[in-house]
């Protein structure tokens, strides 16, 4: 596709963006009851799509044998992530807490379906959180992602199906509902759903928007404000507008999808505790491809950092630091280089039957799940990097 479709992250760094709310595993982490835990996890779980809100830009996908690796001590984690698979397109990622207080890993290959005027991307793949300190397990798998009206009109992004979180030790389970937008907007970005025990007897509510926040209440006190509301059958107090102006006024109605306009705020419930809340965005966000302040910093090269990073990582790739500073012909000259040596380099091992060796991930099943997956071969962080291979 055009360089002009995309923004100057690849997938690898997309994939980081889940550890933006890290603190809410630092928080599961230090709870001492199974079911606070699996909350702080739930809200986590939400927070690490909601980066997605608005981000209309296509991350570069990366090439095989791609690296990304993140160090934050002031977060208290680090991360590495490979592209393991190009055909399928696969990405497997590894994070632990810098006091090993938990490890974070899985494996993403979306599944993309074109459907005219959408795109819809099912990321496939089983995502894994061990807390250590309780010897717990959650897995769990992310909603889709729809990016409507990629043709004409403006750009907006929905996210929508079941996402369930399951304790291995307990045999606990939280069920999201990501929503459709359904008619009139009037479900857009909202989540609705309750943690469970193995015996299903509801334990929690949990409601609000992936792209605002998340809010949490006992099932009795839910239950029955929505009794009184039923009740007192009192009309909505968050009118919806009657929709925005179309972007583009000269495009015919049934060749886009109009943007739903959400409801600004979610509706509390009275004893309703907050469980996570989304960061706020710089200023100048949207003339940034919409990214968030911890995003805005994923592919900064720091002074020193060459010597000590892979020559694989994303940051040395020159089509997105072409496109980063605003060379946008360099960019498009250097992603069709980069594809063209891929092509050339998968034709020589096919000649020598030669397989593609990952360097830092195996393929296995799942420890917990028992499904296919992509697991951490360690060793990354001893920085011997003699043999990767040279991509760009």
């Amino acid at each position: 596709m055009p360089i002009a479709f995309n923004e100057p992250l690849s997938f690898l760094q997309r994939i980081t963006e889940y550890m933006e709310h890290v603190y809410l595993i630092h928080k599961a982490s230090s709870q001492p009851q199974t079911l606070e835990r699996m909350q702080s996890v739930a809200a986590f779980a939400v927070s690490a799509v909601a980066s997605q809100w608005e981000r209309t830009g296509k991350p570069f996908n990366p090439l095989l044998g791609e690296t990304y690796e993140l160090i934050r001590e002031d977060l208290g984690f680090r991360f590495i992530s490979e592209q393991v698979s190009h055909h399928p397109p696969i990405s497997a990622f590894y994070s632990e807490g810098l006091n090993q207080d938990f490890m974070f890993h899985g494996s993403i290959y979306p599944k993309l379906k074109f459907w005219g005027k959408s795109v819809e991307a099912e990321p496939r793949g089983t995502i894994t959180l061990e807390l250590l300190k309780h010897n717990e397990a959650y897995t769990w798998t992310n909603p889709t992602c729809c990016v409507h009206n990629v043709i004409l009109g403006q750009l907006w992004i929905e996210q929508y199906g079941i996402v369930e979180i399951l304790n291995h030790r307990t045999g606990d389970k939280c069920i999201l509902h990501f929503k459709p937008c359904g008619l009139f907007g009037k479900e857009l970005h909202r989540v609705e759903g309750y943690i469970q025990d193995k015996n299903r007897k509801k334990l929690f509510i949990i409601y609000g928007k992936w792209t605002e926040c998340l809010w949490g209440i006992d099932p009795v006190s839910y239950e029955s404000f929505k009794k009184h509301e039923r009740r007192s059958d009192h009309p909505r107090k968050a009118k919806m507008d009657d929709g925005p102006e179309k972007a583009n006024s000269d495009i015919p109605d049934d060749m886009t999808d109009d943007v739903p306009v959400a409801q600004e705020t979610v509706q509390v419930i009275p004893g309703s505790k907050l469980l996570w809340r989304i960061n706020s965005r710089p200023p100048n966000s949207a003339q940034m491809y919409n990214f968030t302040s911890f995003t805005v910093s994923l592919n900064e090269l720091e002074s020193g950092m060459e010597k000590t990073l892979p020559p694989t990582d994303c940051r040395l790739r020159p089509d997105i630091r072409g496109m980063e500073n605003g060379n946008m012909d360099l960019a498009s000259q250097e992603k069709e280089r980069l594809e063209e040596k891929q092509r050339e380099a998968r034709k020589e091992r096919a000649k020598e039957e030669a397989e593609w060796r990952t360097r830092w991930f195996y393929p296995g099943d799942n420890p917990y799940t028992g499904t296919p997956d992509w697991l951490y071969a360690g060793d990354y962080f001893e920085r011997n990097f003699s043999d990767c291979p040279d991509i760009y």
